[in-house]
């Protein structure tokens, strides 16, 4: 699962999950097909990226530099998880600074 910037959709494209303003107000329920009135409702109410359904995130992800062994930075991301457990993973800013604290303990021989 990932998000997908308010620039970057369509009229058309279907929610996978729930679109909350920044106070969490529900403003459009998973499931539901977007409109332009969705889009500009997003707009005004600050909302800057939503979940699509049948998008692939994983292309998004930043290459990996050429030292890190994938296995090790699975075995550093497993180490690290017990500092995520009371704010997760779900969030890509989360999920991204998992990978670079894993990325930063491959390189410095901390695993």
């Amino acid at each position: 699962m990932g998000m997908l910037p308010i620039d970057n959709l369509q009229v058309g494209m279907v929610l996978a999950s729930d679109v909350q303003d920044r106070t969490g107000r529900m403003l459009l329920g998973a499931g539901a097909e977007l409109t332009q009135k969705h889009l500009t409702i997003f707009r005004t109410w600050g909302v800057a990226e939503v979940d699509i359904a049948g998008v692939d995130y994983s292309d998004d992800e930043p290459p990996l530099p050429a030292e890190v062994d994938p296995a090790a930075l699975a075995a550093a991301e497993e180490a690290l998880m017990p500092l995520f457990c009371y704010s997760g993973t779900d969030h890509p800013a989360l999920r991204e600074l998992l990978r670079l604290a894993a990325i930063r303990r491959v390189l410095h021989g901390l695993c």
